[in-house]
């Protein structure tokens, strides 16, 4: 999930934002603001990128971005085309010219998702799991599926079951840039390791998985067949 902010004086503009963003499934507003200097400090540490316009009251988007010393990935949104060359000397992700349609809106925040899974996957391919007193290294892309049981999270992989007390929300975050997606409210599945997927089950390794009704469409068209 790709936590984002929106710094924009104009509300026509952040609403179509937001609209936008809503139509996303792996994109998530967490913050929109008129300026620069609204913003809580957690707020920037926490977003992955900002969607920020240059004409601001107070303080230019650009040199607000300058005064932030490790600032999310930009998107730039903005009415003009002269200030393009300023904001990639910023290293800005993308520049999208207002108005624009949501396919270029799409473009620019794909492109941010596939950064930033190129990036997971360099850092993590292996997790360190504590249960019963030790410590197993798991291979990401080895986990089959992960089940809630009440205050515990049973991590089944192709050689073994490692109970942790952990929340299945906790892992939806952390499996976020991977191929993993929520079933059910008890399943997140690696989506790599589907055998077949019958009426409301999927199957992996021989287990079959409840697939819940307000997780069915998104999890289908994570399948894009």
């Amino acid at each position: 999930m790709i936590h984002c902010l929106i710094l924009e004086d104009e509300q026509s503009a952040r609403e179509v934002l937001q609209g936008y963003i809503d139509k996303t499934p792996f994109v998530n507003c967490i913050g929109m603001y008129e300026s620069g200097l609204d913003i809580p400090l957690e707020k920037l540490k926490r977003a992955d990128v900002l969607f920020l316009d240059i004409q601001l009251p107070e303080l230019n988007g650009l040199s607000f971005l300058k005064t932030v010393t490790y600032p999310p990935k930009v998107i730039v949104t903005t009415a003009y085309s002269n200030h393009a060359i300023e904001a990639f000397e910023e290293a800005v992700l993308d520049y999208l010219v207002k108005p624009f349609s949501y396919e270029r809106f799409f473009k620019a925040v794909t492109r941010a998702r596939n950064l930033f899974l190129v990036q997971q996957k360099e850092k993590i391919e292996q997790l360190f799991l504590y249960a019963d007193k030790t410590i197993y290294k798991v291979e990401i892309d080895d986990i089959l599926y992960l089940k809630a049981e009440v205050d515990y999270v049973n991590v089944i992989t192709k050689d073994r079951e490692i109970l942790i007390l952990d929340s299945l929300r906790n892992w939806k975050d952390k499996l976020a840039n991977f191929s993993f997606v929520q079933v059910h409210r008890s399943y997140i599945i690696n989506i790599n390791k589907i055998e077949k997927v019958y009426g409301s089950q999927v199957f992996i390794n021989d287990k079959s998985i409840p697939i819940g009704k307000t997780y069915k469409e998104l999890f289908l068209k994570r399948l894009d067949y």
